[in-house]
């Protein structure tokens, strides 16, 4: 796959991460029926899949078998799509499209919404275990450890519970990071470290650079998310468009004006590049990823 152009790449991956988790999915017609057909709605069908490339470009660098990659982009991306469930319903975020669609609740009811954000979330840790995914039994254990720490109280979940809380607030910057760290920040460096501990060991210096690539990209997914919601329409997003201005939620756009929030865009990429230089051609997935992200329009 190295001699290929990043857009072609990245349809790819897209595609096998598609038909991989609508294997790893318990199929519709097995009971029972209605959670699973809510758990493929969630899943299947939409999303940019970022996680996983991300997955896919860091293993590049550790020579991991690409079906390897495949298994642990599943679990990020059921992790990620877990929360989207979760983020979407009356009692969190309260919205009505998520990818150009009806959200779960409002498709199925929120009931359902519910036990099958629970059941996408242990599906992912399920994934993680039933494969072999690494050169040995304790390796895979600290990728379970890794995505369970992400996505928890001191990552993910931690993040969302910061997020509801400073409803109305004015944040500092570094209060606004904090919880972008853990909210959004979390399992994207889970994605990294996880392609590049599925193959063969790479050199400190190596997993301290892309830990630090992956700390930028967090951030750096979120401020664009900010830009976009400030500017963009619900048709472009396929999500409500200024839902967090009319939440009260405080953003990198609220708080640093519109202009400003670009300007951070383009210097976090800048140092994301930066991060990545002295690993060569081999991280040239990662920082066309990081291009990706500053560039999205949804």
């Amino acid at each position: 796959m190295n001699g290929i152009g990043f857009s072609d790449w990245m349809a790819h991956i897209q595609l096998r991460t598609e038909t991989a988790l609508a294997e790893v999915l318990p199929d519709a017609a097995i009971a029972p029926e209605r959670l699973h057909e809510a758990m493929r709605y969630a899943v299947l069908g939409g999303g940019k899949r970022v996680r996983p490339l991300l997955v896919h470009a860091a293993g590049e660098l550790s020579g991991a078998p690409v079906e390897r990659l495949d298994r642990l982009g599943c679990a990020v991306e059921l992790i990620h799509a877990y929360s989207l469930v979760h983020d979407d319903m009356p009692c969190m975020d309260d919205d009505v499209l998520r990818r150009g669609r009806p959200t779960v609740h409002v498709e199925y009811d929120e009931a359902t919404a519910l036990l099958a954000g629970d059941a996408l979330q242990t599906l992912a840790f399920q994934t993680l275990t039933d494969l072999e995914l690494a050169d040995s039994a304790s390796a895979q254990l600290a990728m379970v450890g890794l995505l369970a720490a992400a996505s928890g109280s001191r990552g993910m979940a931690g993040g969302q519970a910061i997020d509801l809380a400073s409803v109305g607030k004015a944040l500092e910057r570094s209060e606004l990071e904090f919880m972008h760290i853990h909210k959004t920040g979390a399992l994207i460096r889970a994605a990294v470290l996880l392609g590049a501990r599925a193959g063969k060991p790479l050199p400190d210096a190596t997993l301290t650079r892309l830990d630090h690539y992956a700390g930028i990209v967090g951030l750096l997914f979120q401020v664009v998310d900010d830009i976009l919601d400030a500017e963009a329409d619900t048709a472009t997003l396929g999500k409500t468009a200024g839902k967090d201005a009319d939440h009260d939620k405080p953003t990198y756009v609220s708080l640093l004006g519109l202009d400003e929030a670009k300007r951070l865009a383009a210097e976090m990429l800048d140092s994301a590049r930066a991060c990545l230089a002295p690993l060569g051609p081999r991280a040239d997935r990662l920082v066309a990823l990081a291009d990706f992200i500053v560039h999205r329009t949804f």
